[in-house]
């Protein structure tokens, strides 16, 4: 059942904020936008004009000196307007890249690079009239229509007023020497340019971190979604479940190829079997390659019998290296003692069917320190 948005009360995951990131539905500010093209364009103008204003001065110099030689060639011309058209492509180009990268910068600002290329692919389905009819009436859009009314307004109102308080300036300039006039009007214009831009600045204040908010609640989850992508993130439980009886299989696997190379095996005498090897010229200590229990552990022990391993019952021994043993690891230093006495006697049980010596004596019954033993841990913690 799809959750409505009166349940999405969570905040969004990290992985739906990756997802997220990756479909490029980053937070984003037209009115900083707007700030970014209108002050960097305004900053770009006022950087660039005294430049381009000289040598447009000095150009129209040029080309409106003419003599006779000038008049007879009439395709010198042609060179006179390249020297002007280039001078002006070469600022115009300055111009709009110095304002394309104050827009790149507010978006950036606000929502972070995206390195992602889905959002130019072409969603053939926005060409639905009645799909783009029914997203024009949505509440984003009428909040949206209603900010953009808000922001005319408040433009219109500042315009109005400094207008007004500024007629009779203007109307002045015309008394003026025409050097005074252009340098009063260029003052007049770039103070009304920063009264508007002051305005989209305090509206860009506060759309950003409205933007920001708005965002996060779009992307606010449900408790069903939660549960939904915790169960995509762990795998489907059925699939974990097969795979760790693949990896018990291939353990058990490795674990049985490994007992042709014990020097025994120690058993509990049926639950629990544990195959010893020892090489005292590359192990420090006695290390456990194959333990098993149960099923295993007759396994263990057949195949043990197969390939000539001694098997000897020890059956605090067998549950002490079963629980705390590692495989491929020494065994614990507290058992050195008790592993070396189950040594010793099968070095000398192998050296007399070798005809090197007489027959041992009965298997040696190690002493196993009880803490180690958890059947022992079991009784003295029963009540």
């Amino acid at each position: 059942m799809e959750s409505n948005s009166q349940d999405r009360n969570l905040p969004a995951s990290e992985r739906k904020l990756k997802r997220a990131l990756d479909d490029g539905q980053v937070t984003r500010s037209r009115d900083l936008s707007h700030l970014a093209v209108l002050g960097g364009g305004a900053l770009a103008l006022l950087a660039l004009a005294p430049a381009m204003f000289s040598r447009l001065k000095l150009d129209l110099a040029r080309q409106l000196s003419f003599d006779a030689s000038t008049i007879a060639q009439p395709g010198s011309m042609l060179g006179r307007m390249q020297d002007v058209v280039l001078p002006g492509l070469l600022a115009c180009t300055v111009f709009a890249g110095l304002v394309m990268a104050a827009a790149v910068l507010s978006y950036v600002a606000v929502g972070g690079w995206v390195n992602s290329l889905k959002p130019l692919i072409p969603d053939f389905s926005r060409l639905d009239p009645l799909a783009g009819l029914g997203r024009m009436f949505t509440k984003d859009k009428f909040s949206e229509v209603a900010k953009m009314l808000l922001v005319v307004t408040a433009l219109s109102v500042a315009s109005a007023m400094y207008l007004t308080s500024t007629a009779h300036t203007v109307v002045g300039l015309v008394m003026q020497p025409s050097a005074a006039a252009i340098l009063h009007m260029n003052e007049w214009l770039v103070a009304g340019m920063g009264l508007l831009l002051l305005i989209i600045l305090l509206v860009a204040g506060i759309d950003v971190p409205l933007q920001r908010f708005l965002h996060k609640s779009r992307l606010k989850m449900s408790h069903q979604e939660v549960k939904q992508e915790q169960k995509e993130s762990e795998g489907n439980p059925h699939v974990k479940n097969r795979l760790r009886q693949r990896q018990r299989e291939l353990s058990q696997r490795n674990s049985i190829s490994a007992v042709p190379k014990a020097d025994f095996v120690v058993m509990n005498p049926t639950h629990f079997a544990v195959a010893i090897r020892y090489d005292e010229h590359s192990m420090r200590a006695p290390q456990v390659i194959s333990r098993g229990a149960d099923l295993l552990a007759l396994k263990i022990r057949d195949v043990a019998q197969t390939h000539a391993i001694p098997v000897v019952q020890a059956p605090m021994l067998a549950r002490a290296l079963y629980a705390h043993a590692e495989l491929g690891q020494d065994i614990p230093a507290s058992l050195y003692t008790a592993v070396a006495q189950v040594l010793a006697y099968v070095y000398r049980l192998k050296a007399a069917l070798r005809g090197d010596g007489p027959m041992p004596d009965a298997p040696p019954a190690p002493e196993v320190p009880p803490e180690l033993d958890p059947q022992a841990n079991t009784v003295l913690g029963a009540p």
